[in-house]
């Protein structure tokens, strides 16, 4: 039997309770001590300590004076900033810092002058007088040019630069008599053009009154120098018709501000990421963000020696966050950056970051110039005459593209978002680069006013046409020179334009024709079999020929640009639409919708998957008169015009202005030889077709019976004779 071990027999052990106060009574021994060995120096060598302090003293007051207080502020902030952790602002906006420094020491010297400065304020001024009046105007004057430069340079610089660059007083060219109604004037080219010639436009067709085709002086000198571009006796204008755009100046801080913004919201929603590129573009700034990592931890208790229990954590797993939490916070960041919308571009084509794109605070204009002068658009001109300058991307950087290349454009965009003023500034980039004799214009202007300043262009194969039965004749006839064309050149053994080109100069040529409709939507509510019928035929056959097709429509709806029109123009441009049906109706996709208007748009191109968003080119109705009136000035010998009118009236017209034939006709042939009385209900029926169809197959129906019996009453005319 064991025995019970006695109570005497057990070591007392220390209890964990008994551990604290050990250690509170060694504390507070040391302190004890520690404040018994501080004590008895001070009290030794207190005299000695009180006048040494006393003299440091009066040492700083005698080198600082009162500016100890500008000395109390700077440690101030910077201790604020220490606290809120954000000394970053010490470097990213190191303008403003340095600009204070210098208004304190111009401060300071203020100071001196009332002997309040301290040593330190006599060094800033010297000696008195008017050497430290100017001295201290100075420092003024660079630390506010540091501190606000938008200030200097919308105060004074951008004044001098508007004074230097104002527009002359115009010079009023030569005022003509207005147009007699009984027959036109008759034009005699003289063998050189002379600025007189230039100054005073003659034309066979009614022009507007000479009061709006006012021009600097100055500009109009370079039109008659003989050193200018000449080809086929034509010469082109010079880039100085374009007004040069000025360049918008773009706060870095601002856009350090808002990065941090972005970065606190995603933070809040518990999204890592970080900016890692900022392009400040014309409109909008895109914020390169970088997806940070999202990182799973395990926390691991441990107990130590004495029995305290210790956490830490370690990490297990990580992996990248995913595009999608950014895309989804796009309404919260617009209300973190107290922006109306933005667009998120994920990924950015090409780089690995997320982009962000931001309306701007104050946004400038592209000027048509401003691209035709970059490099990006001198590679394509160096192609072909057919680029076009379409505006400047979210970083800035210019966009161009080749018409040749496209092969044809169709724009789309609600009222007032840009659309004709892009095409507009396709239309003088074209005009810029290109003679009468290497392309030709026909315009469709339902509207009657927007494309009419061109009238009087020797480019224009006939006048703007702003009649609907005219613009159909006109699509007919474009159908039947596609065909003529490819004739021509399976005679000569050309595959293209190009090929038939290569060796022959001026009239011999083949010119280009490009087809600009300012409003679709009309055209397809006059004829919408027939327009979708043509539109498609000359969008896949046209391209070897050298016609193009440029459509406008401010109705991207699915009646208008249909199926067979969207999948026959591949290149598209897309300005502010009022929903997200109208975007994917003409982008096949979301986006559209977002855009800010006044030239905002999204370019698809045919090899990209993704559209590019853009500031469009801005030509201001200015510009386009000097240009219109460059090339009206000059008569060379007489264009000849294309045969449209006289196509249409040859015998071969009534195919060019037949409608595409229901494969149905011949069935409805033999039905009205079986029965008398045909109407569209019995088609319907019989034939198993709709109404709408129905209804068209017995108006060409009765074309053709009519038709055969006046072919009939001709044979039997002729037969009696």
């Amino acid at each position: 039997m064991a025995k019970k071990k006695t109570q005497s027999s057990k070591t007392p052990k220390k209890t964990p309770k008994e551990q604290p106060q050990s250690r509170s009574r060694l504390g507070v021994a040391i302190s004890t001590l520690a404040v018994v060995v501080l004590v008895i120096p001070l009290a030794i060598f207190w005299e000695d300590i009180t006048a040494w302090i006393g003299n440091t003293v009066n040492s700083i007051w005698d080198t600082l004076g009162w500016g100890i207080i500008f000395i109390a502020l700077v440690v101030l902030i910077l201790g604020v900033l220490l606290k809120q952790r954000q000394l970053s602002l010490l470097w990213h906006s190191w303008n403003l810092w340095l600009g204070i420094v210098f208004i304190i020491m111009a401060m300071w010297g203020i100071l001196a002058l009332f002997d309040l400065g301290g040593s330190f304020g006599a060094v800033i001024i010297r000696q008195p007088g008017l050497g430290s009046y100017l001295r201290i105007a100075a420092l003024f004057i660079v630390g506010i040019v540091l501190a606000f430069p938008e200030v200097i340079y919308y105060a004074f610089i951008k004044p001098v630069r508007w004074w230097r660059n104002r527009p002359k007083r115009p010079v009023v060219a030569r005022t003509l008599p207005p147009p007699q109604k009984q027959a036109p004037p008759i034009v005699t080219p003289s063998p050189k053009p002379t600025a007189a010639r230039l100054t005073t436009p003659v034309t066979s067709q009614p022009r507007p009154q000479p009061e709006i085709r006012q021009v600097a002086q100055d500009v109009w000198k370079k039109y008659g120098e003989p050193a200018a571009i000449t080809i086929d006796g034509w010469r082109l204008p010079p880039i100085d018709i374009l007004d040069k755009g000025g360049d918008m100046a773009f706060s870095d801080a601002d856009n350090m501000q808002r990065a941090r913004l972005i970065e606190e919201a995603l933070g809040s929603y518990g999204v890592d990421a970080k900016v890692v590129q900022i392009n400040a573009g014309p409109t909008v700034t895109q914020f390169g963000v970088e997806p940070g990592w999202d990182r799973r931890t395990k926390e691991i208790r441990q107990k130590d020696k004495d029995g305290n229990v210790h956490v830490t954590t370690k990490e297990v797993s990580r992996t990248r966050v995913k595009v999608e939490r950014i895309t989804s916070l796009s309404n919260d960041l617009a209300l973190a950056l107290a922006a109306p919308s933005i667009r998120i571009e994920a990924p950015v084509p090409g780089k690995s970051v997320v982009g962000i794109e931001v309306p701007n605070i104050v946004s400038s204009a592209v000027n048509l110039r401003s691209v035709l002068e970059t490099n990006s658009f001198q590679k394509i001109f160096g192609r072909s005459k057919l680029a076009l300058a379409l505006g400047k991307g979210a970083g800035g950087e210019a966009e161009a593209a080749d018409l040749g290349r496209m092969p044809h454009l169709l724009i789309a965009g609600a009222t007032g978002s840009g659309k004709t003023v892009c095409l507009n500034s396709i239309i003088c980039c074209l005009l810029l680069h290109n003679t009468p004799n290497d392309l030709r214009l026909i315009m469709i202007d339902p509207k009657r006013v927007e494309l009419t300043p061109f009238n009087s262009i020797p480019h224009l194969a006939v006048p703007v046409i702003i009649k609907t039965d005219k613009a159909l004749d006109s699509l007919r006839w474009l159908n039947y020179e596609m065909d003529k064309r490819y004739q021509q050149l399976a005679r000569s053994g050309a595959r293209n334009i190009e090929g038939y080109n290569k060796n022959k100069q001026g009239a011999e040529k083949i010119p280009y024709i490009i087809l600009v409709i300012d409003e679709l939507a009309d055209l397809m509510m006059a004829g919408f079999d027939e327009v979708e019928h043509i539109l498609c035929r000359l969008a896949q056959l046209s391209r070897a020929v050298g016609i193009h097709l440029i459509v406008a429509t401010q109705r991207p709806s699915v009646d208008v640009v249909t199926g067979l029109i969207k999948a026959n123009f591949p290149t598209r441009i897309s300005f502010a639409v009022t929903s997200q049906v109208d975007s994917r109706t003409i982008l096949d996709g979301a986006g559209a919708e977002k855009l800010l208007g006044r030239g905002d748009m999204l370019f698809m191109p045919t090899e990209a998957a993704k559209p590019k968003r853009l500031q469009g080119c801005f030509v201001s109705d200015t510009e386009t008169e000097r240009l219109v009136y460059f090339w009206g000035s000059q008569k060379i010998g007489d264009m000849a015009p294309l045969q449209i009118e006289d196509d249409l009236r040859s015998p071969s017209a009534r195919k060019i202005r037949e409608a595409p034939k229901d494969s149905l006709l011949e069935a409805a042939k033999q039905l009205a030889k079986e029965h008398e009385n045909i109407s569209t209900s019995f088609l319907q029926r019989r034939l198993q077709i709709g109404y709408p169809r129905a209804a068209r197959l017995k108006e060409q129906l009765d074309e053709e019976l009519a038709l055969e019996e006046e072919e009939g009453d001709e044979a039997i005319d002729k037969l009696d004779d």
